[in-house]
């Protein structure tokens, strides 16, 4: 997959993306990134791009002219973008795990980082864009949640991992929190393992596992456990909680 960012700190990004799963993938060809820096498509002497907004009030709006130039050079470069250009930006949907898989299906993602009070909106109108947000909240600038779009698309890519389990059976994958997780020695400091992880009775842990995550996401999550999709297994589980 390849993923172009555009942004104005494109040094942000460098040691987040040369380390751990996003360097690996790099490094083997599943993964290429490439930083745009807007800054270098604005044609003043002191590379603005940035400017106050009309109408008055605080802060600064990125400039469209730098914007669309940049936004324009990436388009024109194969392959060619099959979804929409990514924006992140408080005012976005909701990124959620369905969004993430979908956008693992494709070849190319764009992604446009948004600062300051915001982007001109005529970069909206010109283009075909989706606002993105990773939750309510307001970030310094764009370049985190891009961050985070990246990471959580990659998972999914197949050989990131190194095992297609490993994404599928994370929290989310079907609608739940996971399971509590536990690992050696087995007992730490007064606490123990839970028994049934030691019998080595698959079926018993695999009920555990799952009782568990429903009981998690009732407690943590209420919200996903109303939308999840039921098993009747499941319904009889929880009732027995």
């Amino acid at each position: 997959m390849r993923i172009d960012i555009l942004t104005l700190f494109p040094d942000m990004f460098e040691s987040a993306f040369s380390a751990s799963i996003i360097g690996r993938a790099r490094q083997n060809g599943l993964l290429d990134i490439r930083l745009w820096d807007i800054r270098l498509f604005a044609t003043d002497r002191h590379k603005t791009a940035d400017d106050k907004p009309y109408g008055g009030g605080p802060g600064m709006v990125m400039k469209i002219e730098p914007l669309a130039a940049c936004l324009d050079a990436v388009l024109s470069e194969e392959p060619p973008l099959a979804l929409p250009v990514i924006v992140t930006s408080p005012q976005g949907r909701l990124l959620h795990d369905a969004l993430v898989r979908e956008w693992a299906g494709y070849e190319r993602l764009v992604l446009v980082c948004g600062h300051y009070e915001g982007i001109d909106e005529r970069l909206h109108q010109l283009y075909n864009t989706m606002e993105i947000s990773i939750g309510d909240y307001v970030l310094t600038g764009g370049e985190l949640p891009a961050m985070v779009i990246v990471d959580a698309v990659s998972r999914f890519l197949p050989g990131v991992l190194g095992g297609e389990e490993s994404a599928l059976g994370d929290c989310f994958s079907d609608g739940l929190l996971k399971h509590p997780q536990y690992s050696r020695p087995p007992l730490f400091r007064g606490l123990a393992v839970p028994s049934v992880l030691l019998s080595g009775h698959h079926e018993e842990i695999r009920l555990w596992r799952r009782r568990q995550a429903l009981l998690r996401t009732r407690e943590r999550r209420p919200d996903l456990l109303a939308k999840a999709a039921l098993t009747e297994e499941d319904l009889r589980l929880l009732a027995g909680l």
